[in-house]
């Protein structure tokens, strides 16, 4: 969404150690966002566990198209930016400006495709998610997030259907004639921004709102029967069944996401809605807003292709153990437990003068049946993209 200065007649260039600074910010920006999308796409490749988490196949897409937005866009709006002048030619602004529309309406599509994927499987269907989710649908989806774009991206821009009406007004302010400097002027008209703008936030954003609304309020009814389980507890020289064990593990999982889901959903609206408030207001007020303004936006909107992978890391096991694997080179301290290494109990009876072997069967039959079920528990996962993973139910040596 690359509305560059509006006003940028008007504006001073920036001063030695202004320039320093502000160059300092961005690369940081566009390093972080680099580095932390490619960290969570080789840890959704090299981790089996999490490679079998359909939500996933989203969340790899997600960071790829975060990652094209830190390489192909960031940097030729930073350096515009810094220098006060474009110095690559009319074709490729539009060429860079098409890929800054289609990359950055991808990466939200995707972050509402994630919640609806959340929405299907919480909410509605839980229990056959994993046979409605199946790869045709995962594939019609993502191809979605990509396509659907290039009809507000490259199709109208290159034809130039958001410049209708202000033509003029885009040429007087390409040029600096205090400094002889061109620039990348992207303006749109009131039928493009309207169209742009409800198309690649507002629908989005309001099925977001209402599919994570729908998850908070089944978590919500979650912590409820939490809190009965409690109230109605065995007592303390009893033991609590395997099943109510797995019951309130998964219940206070889903507790846990729901509340994941409010901090992704606030991050979401901070670095987006400013921006595309502003870009459907503009039109209507004469482009009147400052480009200070319009800078400060866009790049708000940038910073959330570089902060997924940082609530990934800081909000979910599964991510974090997987980072802590790639950086520490994959250290066996942070490796997950094999259930197959661990020594299961085993209980033995007599029939007809044989001894047979009957505990470890059924303890690995019933860990594989909550194997199953442990995989429904993980489907929160936030707008950005989460999958919370919480632990398995521990079983208790000797209990069947």
């Amino acid at each position: 969404m690359d509305k560059l200065d509006a006003n940028v007649s008007s504006k001073e260039g920036f001063s030695s150690l202004e320039k320093v600074l502000l160059l300092t910010f961005l690369s940081a920006v566009i390093l972080m966002a680099i580095l932390g999308n490619l960290l969570v796409m080789v840890a959704v490749c090299r981790d089996r566990q999490l490679r079998k988490i359909k939500t996933n196949y989203f969340i790899v897409s997600l960071a790829f198209a975060d990652l094209l937005v830190s390489v192909l866009v960031m940097p030729f709006g930073a350096i515009e930016l810094v220098q006060d002048i474009w110095i690559y030619g009319e074709m490729f602004c539009l060429v860079r400006t098409s890929l800054d529309v289609l990359l950055t309406t991808a990466s939200i599509f995707h972050l509402c495709c994630i919640s609806l994927d959340r929405y299907y499987a919480i909410c509605c269907q839980p229990l056959v998610y994993r046979n409605k989710m199946t790869p045709l649908r995962i594939a019609l989806m993502l191809g979605g997030c990509w396509v659907i774009p290039m009809f507000i991206s490259f199709l109208p821009i290159m034809q130039g259907w958001n410049n209708i009406g202000i033509v003029d007004l885009i040429e007087k302010r390409k040029f600096n004639q205090n400094s002889n400097s061109t620039y990348c002027i992207f303006m749109v008209n009131k039928p493009y921004a309207i169209t742009c703008s409800v198309v690649a936030f507002y629908i989005p954003f309001l099925l977001m709102v209402l599919a994570y609304y729908r998850i908070y309020v089944t978590a919500k009814e979650h912590a409820r029967q939490i809190q009965m389980l409690q109230r109605a507890g065995a007592p303390s020289e009893s033991r609590p069944q395997p099943a109510d064990q797995h019951s309130t593990h998964r219940m206070r999982t889903e507790t846990k996401a729901a509340k994941t889901l409010c901090i992704i959903m606030g991050c979401f609206c901070l670095c987006w809605a400013p921006f595309f408030v502003t870009n459907i207001v503009d039109p209507f007020i004469d482009y009147t807003v400052p480009g200070q303004v319009w800078t400060a936006f866009l790049w708000l909107g940038y910073i959330n292709s570089g902060l997924n992978p940082f609530l990934y890391a800081f909000l979910n096991k599964s991510f974090r153990r997987a980072f802590l694997i790639i950086l520490c080179c994959d250290d066996e301290r942070y490796r997950r437990p094999s259930i197959l290494g661990q020594t299961v109990p085993c209980s033995t009876t007599t029939i007809n003068g044989s001894t047979h072997v009957l505990s470890s069967r059924i303890e690995l039959d019933r860990k594989e049946n909550w194997n199953e079920e442990e995989k429904i528990s993980q489907t929160f996962l936030s707008c950005a993209g989460l999958v919370l993973l919480g632990r398995k139910p521990h079983l208790r040596e000797g209990k069947p």
